[in-house]
Parts: structure tokens; C-alpha cells; sequence
């Protein structure tokens, strides 16, 4: 029941501390805690054509990379 009453006043210091310090909280970027099971490779502009092991999902590819189902379709591109 502590932890229940101590996350308002976490929640404000979080944005209250964000906002003093500059961190603009709209731009932040929200990732899913869950891993895809359709992705069988990904490749990035930087290795070119090399197939690599995928990212746990889109969100957290890396930018401009591209996770493709085994058969080779594309799922996503990071961004």
C-alpha cells in the first residue's frame, strides 16, 4: 500500500525535474516491452545487405534498420 501512495508525488518530480532540466517529455519515445516472434533477420543502411540478428521489435530497431519475417517481407523500418 506505500508504493501505491508514493507514485503521484514520483510522477511530478519526474516531470518537474524533466522540465527544469530541459527534457522535452512529448518527444520522447515510448517503447513496447515485448519481442516480436515473426522476425527472422533485420538489415541496416550501414551493413547493407548483411543479414543481422533482429531487434526485439520496431520500436527498438535502430533507425533506418529493417526487421523482415523469415520469408523475407518486411515488418518495419526503425525509426
Amino acid at each position: 500500500m506505500a508504493r501505491d501512495k508514493n507514485i503521484g508525488p514520483m510522477v511530478l518530480l519526474l516531470v518537474f525535474g524533466s522540465i527544469l532540466l530541459g527534457i522535452n517529455p512529448s518527444t520522447a519515445k515510448i517503447c513496447p516491452q515485448y519481442c516480436t516472434d515473426q522476425a527472422g533477420y533485420m538489415t541496416c543502411p550501414s551493413s547493407g545487405n548483411t543479414q543481422l540478428s533482429p531487434s526485439c521489435n520496431c520500436c527498438l530497431a535502430p533507425a533506418g534498420c529493417t526487421l523482415y519475417r523469415a520469408d523475407g517481407t518486411s515488418i518495419c523500418t526503425g525509426t
